[in-house]
């Protein structure tokens, strides 16, 4: 996926912030965080599997299933020493846990009574597996490592710039099969289907890969619950709804919202629309590296507030590369006490969606900082869409 010198320089960005942090060893949960080091992207996250990273060892020692080990040695650059498979009898078992396993294994290397950093707020990270390490570890001091890589992530390289950017290109056509598919007499399923054919066949040059979040597509009064998914419901004339979806190119996401009206919109959600549109310009236009991304959230709470508005939730997050169940990195928020410098290189999806007790529109954009300002990752048109509706007998 990249040249090996790039994953070496991560990994040694990685131990900076491990001296910073003042630990010794890394263990590694998110599989975010593993790609980032090493390229290892198969869908075995659904069982224990781990990363260690060492001040001294030059390579990543991943330690998962059996049957996923050669997916290791295939796709990744780590040689044999630092790939070590657990039996399938701690798989799902409840008289052994893979975390045993792995304890046993840092005490054989020697790192079973050092400072240890931990994901403690990983998605794959559970309770049980902190209860296996501590039993397996007593001598170990567990420090909360939880966002290192992450924050290592932030700023992106040119080459991953370039998959972010093949990625908006696939949400835009992904966007437009929505928008093609999506009419009086189809279902909400129907239009999921578009979206996830678009997503995957990608492009003539390049395909795309799934999305680390589903697509989410409520109608309605429903567009009050922005994370609602799909049903089997069937359009009618004057059916509004709000689409968020993304593309992915090699595990980088670009996301995307747009609101659309199967015919006319209703009054609401037009003029709740041109406020949305009108704040996101106004951002837009003064982002740039030196500012904070409370900043951001700032230039557009005045904008909207003009007209009586106000958002509840942040306007954005940093995205990148990722895995379900999220596409966001976990880092920084455009909100009011986040005080992080913006630089060039670092990537959002400024989100500034409006979501009231009945009704919601979302209209986002997928944004790169450059050296002098921002620019959007995607080439789609923006604002409030009205499909057409003929009359049968007229066309």
């Amino acid at each position: 996926m990249f040249p090996l010198v790039e994953y070496r320089t991560r990994l040694t960005e990685t131990k900076k912030r491990m001296v910073d942090l003042g630990v010794d060893v890394l263990l590694i949960s998110n599989p975010s965080n593993m790609y980032y080091l090493t390229g290892y992207s198969a869908w075995s996250f659904y069982v224990i599997q781990a990363m260690i990273v060492t001040l001294e060892d030059d390579q990543p020692i991943w330690i998962g299933r059996q049957m996923d080990a050669s997916a290791v040695a295939k796709t990744t650059w780590l040689d044999e020493q630092h790939i070590i498979a657990y039996p399938d009898h701690y798989v799902q078992s409840i008289e052994r846990h893979p975390n045993d396993f792995i304890a046993n294994i840092l005490t054989e290397i020697g790192q079973g009574a050092r400072r240890i950093g931990l994901e403690m707020d990983a998605h794959y990270f559970t309770a049980k597996c902190f209860q296996h390490l501590q039993a397996g570890l007593p001598n170990a001091i567990f420090k909360d490592a939880s966002s290192l890589v992450n924050w290592v992530r932030v700023i992106k390289s040119d080459r991953e710039i370039e998959y972010m950017k093949r990625a908006g290109i696939i949400v835009g056509k992904a966007m437009e099969a929505a928008y093609n598919e999506a009419d009086v007499g189809k279902r909400e399923c129907d239009v999921a289907a578009a979206i996830y054919h678009a997503q995957i066949k990608g492009t003539k040059e390049f395909g795309g890969d799934y999305t680390s979040i589903v697509p989410m597509i409520p109608a309605n009064d429903n567009t009050a619950c922005p994370h609602l998914t799909w049903t089997d419901e069937t359009y009618k004339e004057g059916t509004y709804l709000t689409l968020e979806i993304a593309g992915a190119y090699k595990r980088y996401h670009t996301p995307m919202a747009r609101t659309m009206a199967i015919g006319k919109a209703p009054y609401n959600v037009k003029e709740l629309a041109k406020v949305v549109q009108e704040g996101i310009e106004e951002t837009l236009a003064v982002i740039r590296p030196g500012l904070t991304a409370e900043q951001v959230e700032r230039t557009w709470s005045q904008a909207i507030a003009k007209y009586g508005h106000h958002k509840k939730s942040r306007l954005g997050y940093s995205i990148g590369l990722s895995f379900p169940p999220d596409w966001g990195e976990h880092t920084v928020s455009f909100r009011e006490g986040d005080k992080t410098i913006l630089k060039p290189n670092m990537t959002f999806h400024l989100m500034p969606g409006i979501w009231y007790d009945d009704y919601g529109v979302e209209i986002t954009e997928s944004i790169r900082i450059t050296e002098k300002g921002v620019e959007t990752l995607t080439n789609f048109p923006r604002g409030l869409f009205e499909k057409p509706i003929f009359d049968e007998l007229s066309s």
